[in-house]
């Protein structure tokens, strides 16, 4: 991909999110590098972890993207950053609204690209 727009960077992160809805690990390692680093209010996690969560299904019921932007540090490498407005599922229940905003710093691999680098902040939820 050379489209380095926000559009074309927030149908990757879209993927990661279908993957939480769907609870697919497979496609959410895909979508992560292999050091992947997530920053979360309950502390780090790898790739294995952020995969892992999904292996007792969906973490999330639905979601939301909004406030997208993007900033290109390189022609490999580009941050995302946006809002996420979204229900968690724990134990096969679904919880109330939450908001976050969210950094993804996405970079290429050969002709993919990678989230390497996730940092989620809790927003009040306003909607």
């Amino acid at each position: 991909m050379t489209d380095l727009t926000v559009d074309a960077f927030v149908r990757l992160e879209e993927q990661v999110w279908v993957a939480l809805v769907e609870g697919d690990p497979a496609a959410d390692s895909r979508l992560l590098s292999t050091d992947f680093l997530g920053v979360y209010p309950t502390g780090f996690s790898d790739r294995s972890e952020h995969a892992g969560q999904l292996t007792d299904g969906p973490t999330a019921a639905d979601y939301t993207l909004s406030e997208a932007a993007i900033r290109v540090i390189t022609e490999d490498h580009v941050l995302l950053s946006y809002r996420a407005d979204w229900r968690r599922v724990r134990g096969g229940e679904v919880g109330e609204p939450e908001a976050m905003y969210v950094s993804s710093l996405w970079s290429r691999a050969g002709d993919d690209w990678v989230n390497v680098f996730s940092q989620d902040t809790p927003a009040e939820h306003t909607g």
